[in-house]
């Protein structure tokens, strides 16, 4: 069986993509945690002024 010249081009582009998506979704579990921190920050300094 001879492998398609194509193969190796789309076996990278696959690879890019698969990477990109890693990168995507690492991304958006840091903006997650950034913004979890952000909202009990807010809570405590709410909580703070009120006594």
């Amino acid at each position: 069986m001879k492998i398609s010249p194509v193969f190796p081009i789309a076996a990278i582009l696959a690879i890019l993509a698969i990477s990109g998506c890693a990168n995507t979704i690492r991304g958006m579990g840091a903006d997650t945690a950034n913004t979890v921190n952000a909202t009990q920050s807010a809570g405590h300094r709410v909580a703070r002024s009120t006594n």
